[in-house]
């Protein structure tokens, strides 16, 4: 993945007066908004914690509540960083680390308590309240404008901009300049407000990034130990009770033919044509398992061509659609292939399934997406030391994310998302 180095907070404290303009423009904006937002965010607290415990239509609109909220943090997070032009992470929805309901529960559980989306929530209460004040300020500067001409007309005094008691025509200019100086002043203010406030609650500071970077590498890391561990316990496997028993078969096999080549010419032959049948027999598990370790199509002719030749190996009819511009790093396209390989394994041997279909696409933003989908009879679960587990653990270890939607009676639904690095 392609990391961008954003320059610390005080790089973007230096602006041109057009983003101050800028600045002012979504305070406005954001103050017209945020009135209407909240009100229908807090109708929805309200009517949601109301009918609670009537048929759970109350539980419905809390869980939209929670999505709503999503989005106004990720609008606030999209805003502020094109504004202020800073390098920052969009806000993403919590992913599931378990699969079905129970972990749409915990992502959305998670997503409640995730205080980067309440920081950016905050940020735009702030930037409701501040833009309400430079609407106010900006009517006070249009009426400062207004009185400053207002001997030019035949009354007698002026009203004040919001109310009140009126001001005599002599007193109109004077009290007009100071009206639009602190105006100005007032409506600037706010905005370097506003600037310095989304820069410290919405931008992370380097040391959380720093920390975010830790956490995220530190995760990577411990997948990749974990699929090692798990692929080597495969292997392990595969050698003892596949490719270790047919061996000594087969040597047991030549040795009854070494005894029997004198006495029994025929007897030999046979056992060495059975010897012969068992050592191809084995060369095509060793062929099969060299495969499952690393494909070397794969390098060779890309994603692609490597899954068309594990379709064609599948046990089971897999309608195969991919769709790639170009190539990805060999990580991100080795933890797709064996993520689609280990998938489409379980189809053919556990789930029962008849048929299955394998979509791959090149997205945007620089991600390899992989979803494989099978008629079987549901109920696939990670088990620690399993092969889901395998999966989810390289999918981890490459920096993406695992998603298993496998209920009981089928259908089950894998998808990886695995950011490429070209």
């Amino acid at each position: 993945m392609t990391t961008h180095t954003a320059p610390p907070p005080q790089a973007a404290a230096v602006k041109p007066p057009l983003r101050i303009f800028l600045t002012v423009l979504h305070l406005a904006g954001v103050g017209v908004l945020g009135g209407i937002i909240f009100t229908t965010l807090g109708g929805l607290l309200g009517t949601g914690l109301g009918l609670l415990f009537a048929f759970g239509i109350g539980i419905i609109l809390l869980v939209g509540l929670v999505y709503a909220l999503f989005g106004v943090g990720w609008f606030e997070v999209a805003r502020v960083g094109a504004l202020y032009r800073t390098p920052i992470a969009p806000l993403r929805l919590r992913q599931r680390d378990r699969p079905g309901f129970g972990g749409w529960l915990r992502s959305l559980g998670r997503q409640a308590i995730d205080g980067r989306m309440w920081r950016a929530v905050a940020n735009f209460a702030i930037a409701a309240i501040l833009g309400f004040v430079v609407l106010r300020l900006f009517w006070a500067l249009i009426w400062s404008i207004f009185i400053s001409f207002a001997p030019l007309t035949d009354a007698e005094s002026v009203m004040g901009p919001f109310g009140g008691t009126g001001i005599a025509v002599e007193w109109a200019p004077l009290v007009g300049i100071l009206g639009i100086a602190a105006s100005a002043f007032g409506i600037f203010c706010l905005a370097l407000l506003h600037r310095t406030l989304s820069l410290a609650i919405v931008i992370r500071s380097r040391e959380a990034e720093l920390t975010e970077r830790v956490r995220t590498t530190t995760a990577q890391r411990e997948g990749a130990v974990r699929a090692a561990d798990v692929e080597r316990t495969r292997i392990e496997r595969d050698l003892h009770d596949g490719v270790q028993p047919r061996l000594v078969s087969v040597g047991m096999t030549l040795g009854l033919a070494q005894q029997k080549i004198d006495n029994d010419p025929d007897a030999a032959k046979e056992l060495i044509a059975e010897a012969h049948t068992s050592t191809k027999a084995a060369i095509t598990e060793l062929r099969q398992l060299a495969r499952g370790i690393h494909a070397s199509v794969l390098d060779d002719r890309g994603l692609d061509a490597a899954l068309s030749a594990l379709a064609g190996r599948s046990h089971i009819p897999v309608h195969l659609d991919v769709r790639m511009d170009g190539r990805c790093s060999r990580e991100a396209e080795a933890a797709v292939y064996f993520a689609i390989a280990e998938s489409l394994t379980n189809a053919a041997k556990h789930s029962r399934a008849s048929e299955a279909r394998v979509i791959v696409r090149l997205r945007e933003g620089n991600t390899l997406w992989a979803r494989v989908e099978d008629n079987g009879m549901g109920g696939a679960q990670v088990q620690p030391g399993g092969g889901l587990d395998g999966i989810a653990n390289r999918v981890l270890a490459a920096g993406g994310t695992f998603r298993l939607d496998s209920p009981l009676g089928g259908p089950t639904s894998l998808e990886v998302n695995v950011p490429c690095a070209s």
